[in-house]
């Protein structure tokens, strides 16, 4: 970090930057915690007494935050996160930190999103796993072509929300439906 504040041309050992390398080291660990864990472990404990439902069941609009590992620059977005259960469910607060574990890696978008659908796949094995991931690429945005205010989306269907048409429209509907807030 010494080295990256010289060469923007600033002093390293001035009051005001003399402690940042360090400040920088801690955020990076905070950054790129996602290391530390494997996701699927995450998604280890679940419910069987479920009263056999068996309908979607969808997480939408959560917030992460990533870093492009081509820039090291943010993205920053929403996943959407859904599955047909088959003979268990999962915590809902495992799909989110899935999505940050995964998140808190150098990555690119359409790796993300296929690792979150894999992961589900494979530790759930539902019926089928929908993920889409909408997010803004600062290295587009703040750099390069500098293009804000744009969104790429990317999404991985697996199961039956890839093979059975009604379904997928139903997530997509669900997706696209109003957002309730509460409290």
């Amino acid at each position: 970090m010494r080295v990256l504040i010289e060469w923007a041309g600033d002093d390293p050992g001035r009051e005001g930057l003399r402690d940042t390398p360090a400040r920088v080291a801690r955020a990076y660990e905070e950054f790129f915690a996602g290391y530390t864990f494997d996701p699927v472990d995450l998604l280890t404990r679940t419910f069987e007494d479920t009263h056999d439902y068996d309908d979607m069941i969808m997480l939408r609009d959560m917030r992460f935050e990533s870093h492009c590992e081509h820039h090291m620059v943010p993205i920053i977005g929403k996943a959407h996160v859904a599955y047909l259960p088959a003979e268990r469910v999962v915590g809902i607060s495992k799909l989110a930190r899935v999505v940050e574990a995964y998140a808190k890696r150098l990555q690119i978008q359409e790796t993300l999103t296929a690792q979150v659908a894999d992961a589900i796949q494979t530790a759930l094995r539902p019926r089928g796993v929908a993920v889409v991931i909408e997010a803004a690429h600062m290295c587009m945005t703040t750099r390069g072509i500098r293009k804000p205010g744009v969104t790429m989306v990317t999404r991985r269907l697996t199961g039956a929300f890839r093979t059975d048409e009604v379904l997928r429209g139903e997530f997509l509907a669900a997706l696209a439906g109003p957002r309730a807030h509460f409290g």
